[in-house]
């Protein structure tokens, strides 16, 4: 029985399930003493190996102590990781893999031991198995990520790496949000408000803060721009339409081999060909020298102002939207 448990969890049990499997208590103290074959990750949970344990043994472990005892932690009825630690199991960008933020269903409380973070709560979601650790949907741990962090840089990164990876529309994230009754904190609304305007990452959403403090025309935020004969050119940061003009703010890091760097530069020629003016720029320039990327806009909206924008090209994407004021 003991053998089948280590398989089914990751070669973790809980005291319960050793009890159960008939197991006397002085045997599983004697096992899991310093030098001996188990380890005592956490009250009640037990790691059935000498090694250290891995990200995935971490994460399902907080889920063995907060559940409820008798039930079958795997089912994710009593106990559910969330946050960013359910984030980072699916490869989230910037998603901290600890703390572990898991959800109690109430009324039942668990206190906090280490790095798990135990929340009660009566709004209980629906789960999946990521990785074999009973989950909260990416959605849910993103709100609850966001309800629990306080650095509102790495709140807007995750929250625009979970809907840039996919893994949620921004309008189901915002209805999550406002289910929690988050929405109103000033670092999640104004994360909340760049995706729905079509913002996808930390470094878009400070070219959208420096071009609000401007009296440029509002852009569209990576609009999918096609030719003509419907052929994909590119999803330039922001667009302004009428003008013709595209920002592309490029991370040095995703540059660092050369099919990178001339994957970059044949996308700015194939906007460029079609007639769209095209401005680069860099997080970096951006964040120290905002006022040279505000001339190079301004000087480059007032030509395109002046034609009648690229002939032929159009632009399918995000429009500005002004998120509702929440009423909680």
């Amino acid at each position: 029985m003991i053998t089948r448990i280590a398989r089914r969890q990751q070669n973790l049990a809980t005291y319960h399930q050793l009890r159960q499997a008939g197991i006397p208590s002085g045997t599983i103290g004697g096992r899991s003493r310093r030098g001996g074959p188990w380890q005592r990750l956490l009250p009640r949970v037990y790691l059935l190996q000498t090694g250290p344990p891995d990200h995935r043994q971490r994460a399902l472990s907080a889920v063995l102590y907060a559940a409820q005892p008798s039930a079958d932690p795997l089912r994710g009825a009593t106990a559910a990781l969330t946050g960013g630690a359910a984030l980072a199991l699916l490869g989230v960008r910037d998603a901290p893999p600890e703390p572990l933020d898991v959800l109690v269903r109430a009324p039942r409380s668990v206190r906090a031991v280490g790095a798990v973070r135990p929340c009660s709560t009566a709004r209980w979601p629906a789960t999946l198995s990521i990785c074999g650790v009973p989950s909260t949907r990416p959605v849910r741990a993103a709100a609850d990520f966001a309800a629990r962090t306080d650095d509102p840089d790495l709140v807007r990164s995750v929250l625009a790496n979970v809907v840039q990876g996919g893994w949620c529309h921004p309008h189901d994230l915002h209805a999550e949000l406002r289910a929690g009754r988050i929405v109103t904190r000033p670092a999640v609304r104004a994360a909340a408000a760049e995706l729905t305007a079509g913002v996808r990452s930390i470094a878009e959403g400070r070219a959208r803060d420096t071009l609000a403090l401007t009296d440029l025309p509002a852009p569209l935020w990576n609009a999918r721009l096609h030719a003509p004969d419907g052929a994909f050119l590119a999803s330039p940061d922001a667009y302004w339409p009428d003008e013709g003009v595209a920002l592309e703010v490029d991370s040095a890091e995703y540059h660092y081999t050369r099919d990178s760097w001339q994957a970059t530069l044949h996308r700015r020629l194939r906007l460029e060909s079609h007639g769209v003016l095209v401005a680069s720029t860099t997080p970096t320039i951006l964040r120290d020298r905002p006022a040279d990327v505000i001339g190079a806009l301004r000087a480059l909206v007032a030509l395109g102002a002046g034609r009648s924008g690229p002939a032929g090209v159009i632009a399918r994407g995000h429009s500005q939207l002004e998120l509702p004021t929440p009423t909680l």
